[in-house]
Formats: structure tokens, C-alpha cells, sequence
């Protein structure tokens, strides 16, 4: 009864002891959710947003993953208690959107639904939250991925917070109309992330 959550995973600490970790990092994070994730919560301690992995962000690993991708860890990956591997740099240099991010995600879910992926490529999930959808995505590919997505959470004419990477890999926040809810179109750049909620 007092079982809360558990790592039993290679988690973000490698991201920090060796850069293979961070060259294969989209790839395993296109496993977890198929494999360690499906039997229960995982402490991944991930949503890193340093682009070199030490405390001034001036050394060590770096990393290969988008900030979007970083944030989209946060819902892809279960734990009721989320760990945000935050240097106090983020606090000034994090894009605003991130910190916000942050700060408004749940950790717990009332329901979840496998879109679309594949293992060791890309995934696709939705989680709820009372009556909050959020929609993830994250492409473990060396090219750009382009998606249409069934989402019968939302109604035509709705819009939802659309967070996505640009050609240049930096974060955007969009406003994203559903046009068809049966067909919404979306990119996830190489190594990147999407993130679609309302």
C-alpha cells in the first residue's frame, strides 16, 4: 500500500556519465513506453534542458534531444512523482514556455491512449487528466516526421496548445485549430518532440 513508483530503468543520470547515452537517448526513449512503462510507473528523472549536461551548461555530455521533446518525457514517460533534472541555470535560460510547462503538467492520469509509433522509432500517446487531454509525441528518426493523428478528444473548431520544434529545432508555442479531428496533421522533427493539449 505504500508503493509509490520505482526507477528499474537506465535512467537520466546516464544521460550525465557517458555520451552514448545521449546519442542513443530519442531511440530509448521510443523503447520505454512499449517496454519498461507498460508494467508500471518509471522514475526516468528526465526532462533535462541543458544542452551540455553539467551545472553551468558549459561541459560535458551533450545533448541530442530538442527542448520539446525534453517536455513531451514528462507525460510520455508515468511516474506520480515527477522528477525535472533542472540545473538552476534553466531558471534564466530555459525558454518561458518550458518553465510553464513545467509547472502546470500533472503526474498522474485518469486515462491513457497508444496513437501511434513504433518501437526504437517514434510514439504517440494521450493521457488524461480529469477533463485535460494531452497529446505527445517523440521521433527517435534521423529525418523530419509527418503524422495525421485520430484525436476524438477534440471537436472540430476547438483549439489546443500546440508545442513543436522548428526547422531549427528551437521550441514553439502555437495555437492548433482541428480543421478534422479524425485527420490532424502534425511534424516531429528529427530527435524532437510535439505536444498538443487543452
Amino acid at each position: 500500500p505504500n508503493y509509490v513508483g520505482s526507477e528499474a530503468v537506465l535512467a537520466s543520470e546516464n544521460l550525465i556519465f557517458n555520451q552514448h547515452f545521449d546519442d542513443m537517448e530519442a531511440y530509448n526513449a521510443c523503447l520505454h513506453p512499449f517496454i519498461r512503462n507498460t508494467i508500471g510507473c518509471m522514475e526516468f528523472g528526465g526532462t533535462l534542458l541543458n544542452k551540455r549536461h553539467n551545472r553551468t551548461n558549459d561541459g560535458g555530455t551533450v545533448r541530442k534531444t530538442t527542448d520539446v521533446f525534453q517536455l513531451a518525457t514528462a507525460v510520455l514517460y508515468q511516474n506520480p512523482i515527477q522528477n525535472f533534472a533542472l540545473a538552476p541555470n534553466n531558471l534564466t535560460d530555459a525558454p518561458a514556455l518550458a518553465i510553464d510547462f513545467m509547472k502546470e503538467v500533472p503526474t498522474t492520469w485518469d486515462e491513457t491512449v497508444f496513437l501511434d509509433g513504433y518501437p526504437g522509432k517514434y510514439c504517440v500517446l494521450a493521457r488524461r487528466h480529469g477533463d485535460c487531454w494531452y497529446v505527445v509525441g517523440v521521433n527517435a528518426q534521423k529525418e523530419p516526421l509527418k503524422l495525421s493523428l485520430n484525436l476524438p478528444m477534440w471537436e472540430k473548431g476547438e483549439t489546443v496548445s500546440y508545442y513543436l520544434d522548428d526547422k531549427k529545432r528551437q521550441p514553439q508555442l502555437e495555437e492548433l485549430k482541428i480543421k478534422n479531428p479524425a485527420e490532424v496533421k502534425v511534424v516531429i522533427q528529427p530527435e524532437g518532440g510535439i505536444i498538443l493539449t487543452k
